[in-house]
């Protein structure tokens, strides 16, 4: 596959004079952060009661830890308006951190081993006691530390006028449901084929705190010092994404299909399903009584899948995620590999957010045949060797030519060969707007592509030899001055007290679901694992 190429998609929606659809796709985000003390240690504080219920609450949540503050937009279709209203959710939660404040970077330090990192409670009810349990389960599958690594989201869904369009274009015999799930599908595998781009592009953690190896030591020992406090890759461009990352060994023998809806979610179940002798050794419960995991399978729930991108699906309360799916089909996409983004107040740039709407629409219009089982480990191969390695000078990766077999290219090159693309698809978006954000997102990209040490990456590993300091210390100091800037925000009186509102509602839904609980939890479970 050649990808420089853009399909006849593109051509067929340019020459139909209906580029425009490629417009106003919506846009939200989901940004994680580390909530710290004064001092800048992980706070043990529960989280804000002020900030609402974390069960509930719609915007603000925690996500493994009781410190793992999450922060949710709704959809927009303007980028702007997406990171206004995350720059809102930050000043309204800084109102509640007192002396606390929000770890900018994706790599946690101040721990003291996983005994420091207290997982998240989400209450009494049963849906909250599932949430608590499926954390302590991640908690004896893999340790706490790593579920305490921090990053941003980016859910994207293509503008709904778009799909008719398409499908009238190509003459699809598909109902327009399975038209849109297998176009969405399509960009799933393209995303997996090109993902590399965004982790060497926004790579954000090419060092880490010692202390994230904290009764870890043997792991710490294949990583060189950079000083006495600070381990790294010296070519890294994300260890968050690396193999002291989000990377789970046992789910690298899942064949996860992307072919299609149906397939994918009958392999995910099935992982749901398949026990796996390691987890049952720890038992779904300690002598104690006391539950330690959801179940003994290869993944507890959908959630434990570890994926770049992720299609999905809005659950009701309850449902499971691969129901939601095969009930209403895919609604957005769940971009899942970028870090933090440390120099940003609110952990994501608007230059960012551009140029990932560009990318995603890039795997949209692109040919995407199906991923066989030696593609797929090429990909994972060259997501995980550009997070380690990816500055290095000449770097190659591999790929699948447009013959189907697999050769070596250079990063530059490939990178350049899509940025190229991607630049025709930024014109069109920019097509009314007279400050072309979209197109200056790509043409900055491609002055990276071509220069290492234009990365992001390079610029924090050359500030630390230039100051002397720790990533600890460059990284506290940065998120020092991120509080700052949103204790120093205004914010509208109406915005304050509509927050104020949402979290008072949270708190009475989660007392309502308190209430309204009655089986015991462990038929709850029985019949959250039945649903069909």
């Amino acid at each position: 596959m050649n990808s420089n190429d853009l399909s006849h998609r593109f051509e067929c929606l340019l020459g139909a004079g209906q580029g425009h659809l490629l417009r106003h796709g919506l846009k939200g985000l989901e940004k994680e952060s580390l909530r710290l003390s004064s001092g800048g240690s992980i706070a043990q504080t529960p989280h804000p009661p002020g900030l609402g219920s974390a069960l509930t609450h719609p915007g603000i949540t925690t996500d493994y830890s009781e410190a793992l503050i999450e922060l949710i937009t709704p959809p927009f279709a303007d980028p702007a308006a997406t990171l206004s209203y995350l720059e809102d959710l930050h000043t309204f939660v800084y109102r509640h951190l007192d002396e606390e404040f929000l770890l900018a970077s994706s790599m946690p330090c101040g721990l003291d081993g996983d005994e420091s990192i207290p997982i998240a409670r989400y209450g009494s009810s049963n849906i909250g006691q599932m949430k608590h349990v499926y954390r302590c389960g991640l908690a004896w599958r893999y340790g706490r530390s790593m579920q305490a690594i921090a990053g941003v989201h980016f859910n994207y869904s293509v503008n709904e006028a778009l799909w008719p369009v398409l499908r009238e274009l190509e003459i699809a015999p598909e109902s327009p449901r399975k038209f849109v799930d297998a176009a969405y599908f399509g960009m799933v595998r393209n995303v997996h084929r090109f993902g590399w781009l965004p982790i060497y592009l926004f790579g954000m953690s090419p060092a880490v705190d010692k202390s994230f190896f904290r009764g870890r030591e043997s792991l710490a020992a294949r990583f060189p010092e950079f000083d006495e406090h600070t381990l790294y890759r010296p070519y890294a461009t994300s260890l968050r994404m690396s193999d002291i990352g989000y990377r789970n060994d046992n789910q690298s023998g899942l064949d996860i299909s992307f072919d299609d809806l149906d397939s994918y979610v009958a392999s995910l179940s099935r992982a749901i399903a398949t026990p796996y002798a390691d987890y049952e050794r720890i038992g779904v419960r300690g002598e104690d009584g006391e539950y330690r995991q959801l179940n003994g399978n290869i993944l507890q729930i959908e959630n434990e899948y570890y994926s770049a991108i992720r299609p999905k699906q809005v659950a009701v309360s309850g449902e499971k995620p691969t129901l939601a799916l095969r009930r209403r089909g895919v609604r957005y996409l769940e971009l899942r590999c970028l870090d933090l983004g440390l120099f940003d107040p609110a952990g994501v740039s608007l230059e960012r957010l551009c140029f990932l709407e560009v990318f995603l629409l890039y795997c949209l219009l692109l040919e995407s045949p199906s991923l066989l089982a030696e593609e797929k480990r090429i990909c994972a191969h060259n997501g995980l060797v550009v997070a380690c390695c990816g500055r290095t000078d000449g770097f190659r990766l591999q790929r699948v030519n447009p013959a189907g077999e697999m050769d070596e290219v250079s990063l530059r090159e490939w990178g350049e060969q899509m940025l190229e693309s991607m630049q025709r698809i930024a014109e069109v978006l920019d097509a009314e707007d007279p400050d072309r954000l979209y197109s200056r997102s790509v043409r900055s990209q491609r002055e990276v592509v071509a220069d290492p040490e234009l990365t992001p990456a390079y610029r924090i590993m050359h500030t630390l030899g230039q100051t002397g300091e720790s990533i600890a210390e460059f990284s506290l100091k940065l998120s020092h001055q991120h509080a700052a800037y949103f204790h120093g925000r205004k914010q509208a009186a109406d915005t304050v007290a509509a927050f104020r509102a949402e979290a008072d509602q949270s708190l009475a839904e989660q007392a309502r679901i308190e209430a309204a609980d009655t089986l015991p939890f462990e038929e709850f479970l029985q019949r959250y694992f039945a649903q069909a």
